[in-house]
């Protein structure tokens, strides 16, 4: 036992290291059809090795051969699995025919090889559809491997059915017992090898357990429960059955001997002298006794040395109990014998003597439990495939259509309407496909329909905000010149520009840019606007605008959303501009004759963050020529496809080639020059710009 115990699993450790080591490359090299000859070639070796470190037990040899084309079926390569079959079961062939290898059971363990490779090849394909199987379902295709080994056994020597058995009863625990641990270790090997993370999900934890695993996990008790109670059952069918033949065998013989008793002229000494020839006979299992009323034994069958056989009071009473009541069981009353199955009867009433018979309940099991060894491993292989079979079923029927209906509607779920539900393996799944079709043609159709009312609103709210901007750039005043555009990301956008004489020679300048987009933005966009409008006509200083408008946005902002502002009030007389920045882009200025810079003005906190901050305030001395370029953050920060922004340095270059031109020339061709830029990117924020040129000498037409 234990030499075969170390041997076996010394194989098995083998099969480990050939999986380790096979699963590290396969897992570095693309497969190819070499790379799958060559995993079943190593493992056809292997299944030739485990059949000459097997264990010889009379005609059959103890190994763990079949592991080879499972392991490598399952876990690699369909295949490969076949080869591997072919090579070990074609040498085991050769070996029991040629070698004398057990040749017994030759045809068996050849067909049980070759069979192993493509059984393991089929549930890769089908069953787990090229991922790795399970340690404990690994186990269970092992063990019911082994199973239809020990069942082919059987199969192919009906005409020899005892040795036959006395092979599976010698072979039949170890090796599905190994086959089924040596499968289930590969399996764990490979989890570990390629640091496999298999979270295990509780079983009762339904919701992130999937259907078909719940399924298999009821359908597998279920079975076994109904494989143990069908067993059980058989097996006191089958005992009830051997009793009653051995009952009516005994019975027989019982009558015999009282036959020949009475033709013997009731003479013991001459029925005690011919009974065991008379016996033996008959038949080499049963055993008599006869006794008197005090148990002492008047004729029977043992050993003369041994002398009379004296039956106790126990034994005794057990045998007047069932006198002429049919079969019972009794203990024997020789040493170390099993149980025997009996019957008694008064064979001379007048003189006190009984007579039993009895033949060994192991003899008379022996055909009982050998019809129920075969119909054990033909109803593990029955309810295994009936089991796989249904889980095919299921996994084929429903679980892959509802993963395809999930999945559809994972993609709805993700915004793609356009998906169309194709689901129509039986009439459950082709309503359902067409429910939710149908539940997503109603739903775009109140998309559009909300889209269509949404788009007219916003144009409306476009024209309104525009509406509220100037669009007149000319006026009757010679004295200056100015243009501004804006662009929004959206219909309606949270930037806005603004310029209004707060008194006959001063004319304020004002670009925003509020947080957010759409019509929020818009709606507080509106709000700063007119703050600031009537801070400034008020005659503030921008300084003393940006702190009032500050305070009013403060109020109720429970949106907690904020303004970006530039502020410049010019005198047209004198060109001094006064200037206050709430946290806004830097203004770029050009002297007449010179170039474009980036003025670093100092910034103030944005508007809406805070109440009570100060704002400070800066002059810019501007000369007749000299050009001013106001704007918000969606200019420098307009990004092309590869994500990289335009930038202040491009601006101000942009600016440079065109500070000869007017200023609404300058402006149309800046943003052409980003929209360029930008190309087919997404713009993802307001772009908008205000240009000012100081003239000077003169106020009025003419």
């Amino acid at each position: 036992m234990a030499t075969m115990i170390l041997k076996m699993t010394a194989v098995v450790i083998l099969y480990l290291i050939i999986t380790a080591a096979v699963w590290k490359y396969q897992s570095r090299h693309a497969q190819t059809w070499g790379s799958r000859i060559g995993i079943g070639l190593i493992y056809g070796a292997a299944a030739i090795a485990a059949t000459h470190l097997g264990i010889n037990e009379k005609y059959m040899i103890l190994n763990v051969r079949d592991i080879g084309p499972l392991a490598a079926g399952l876990f690699f390569d369909p295949f490969a699995g076949i080869i591997a079959g072919v090579l070990g079961g074609a040498e085991r062939f050769y070996a029991g025919m040629f070698l004398g290898m057990a040749s017994f059971s030759t045809v068996a363990c050849s067909l049980t090889t070759m069979l192993a490779g493509i059984f393991g090849a089929l549930m890769r394909v089908f069953f787990y559809r090229g991922k790795r199987a399970p340690a404990g379902q690994s186990f269970f295709i092992g063990a019911v491997t082994e199973d239809f080994h020990m069942y082919a056994v059987l199969l192919t020597h009906r005409d020899n059915m005892n040795r036959a058995y006395e092979v599976v009863r010698n072979c039949a625990v170890p090796m599905i017992l190994f086959g089924g641990l040596g499968l289930m270790a590969c399996s764990t090997v490979i989890c570990l090898v390629s640091g496999e993370d298999r979270k295990r999900v509780s079983i009762f934890d339904r919701e992130r357990t999937p259907i078909a695993r719940r399924f298999a996990r009821r359908l597998l008790a279920v079975t076994f429960a109904i494989f143990v109670i069908n067993h059980v059952m058989d097996y006191n069918f089958q005992e009830r059955n051997a009793l009653q033949d051995a009952e009516a065998y005994l019975q027989y013989m019982g009558d015999e001997f009282k036959r020949f008793y009475d033709e013997q002229g009731r003479d013991m000494e001459k029925t005690a002298e011919y009974l065991p020839y008379i016996s033996i006979g008959s038949s080499d299992t049963i055993m008599y006794l006869i006794f008197n009323e005090e148990g002492d034994e008047v004729g029977g069958m043992y050993d003369d040395e041994d002398g009379p056989l004296d039956i106790d009071g126990d034994g005794l009473q057990t045998i007047k109990d069932n006198l002429g009541e049919g079969v019972f069981i009794w203990k024997s009353p020789f040493e170390d014998e099993d149980d025997m199955a009996c019957v008694s009867f008064v064979l001379d009433k007048p003189k006190n003597l009984y007579m039993v018979l009895a033949m060994s309940y192991e003899a008379m099991m022996q055909s009982q439990s050998n019809k129920i060894y075969e119909i054990f491993l033909s109803d593990v292989l029955l309810f295994s495939a009936l089991f796989m079979l249904i889980v095919v079923l299921v996994e084929t029927l429903v679980c892959r259509n509802l993963k395809s209906v999930n999945n559809s509607l994972q993609k709805i779920i993700r915004g793609n309407l356009d998906e169309v539900v194709t689901v129509r393996e039986s009439v459950e799944f082709s309503l359902l496909s067409d429910d939710i079709n149908q539940t997503v043609t109603t739903l775009k159709g109140y998309i559009n329909e909300a889209e269509r009312r949404m788009e007219e609103e916003l144009k409306l709210a476009t024209f309104i905000q525009e509406s509220a901007l100037p669009h007149v750039f000319t006026s009757s005043r010679k004295d200056f010149e100015i243009y501004a555009l804006m662009k929004p990301a959206r219909y309606v956008g949270g930037d806005f520009y603004d310029f209004f004489f707060t008194d006959t020679n001063k004319l304020a300048l004002v670009i925003a840019d509020v947080s957010g987009k759409g019509i929020p933005a818009a709606l507080f966009m509106m709000r700063a606007k007119t703050a600031i409008s009537n801070a400034a006509r008020m005659g503030k200083s921008p300084s003393e605008t940006l702190y009032e408008v500050n305070n009013s946005l403060c109020e109720g902002n429970e949106a907690e959303m904020f303004v970006t502002a530039w502020v410049g009030i010019i005198d047209l007389e004198s060109g001094l501009m006064n200037c206050a920045n709430a946290g806004h882009e830097f203004p770029v200025f050009c002297h007449a004759g010179g170039e474009y810079e980036l003025i670093k003005d100092v910034h103030g906190l944005v508007l809406g963050a805070m109440e009570n901050v100060p704002m400070k305030e800066y002059t810019l001395q501007m000369n007749p020529g000299d050009r001013l370029f106001v704007y918000t953050d969606g200019v420098p920060e307009a990004i092309d496809r590869d994500e990289k922004a335009y930038g202040t340095e491009r601006l101000v270059v942009k600016l440079n080639e065109l500070r000869e031109e007017p200023q609404k020339e300058t402006l149309e061709k800046t943003h052409h020059d980003i929209v360029k830029f930008v190309g087919e990117a997404e713009q993802f924020d307001d772009i908008t710009m205000l240009g000012f040129t100081y003239v000077g000498g003169g106020t009025d037409v003419g």
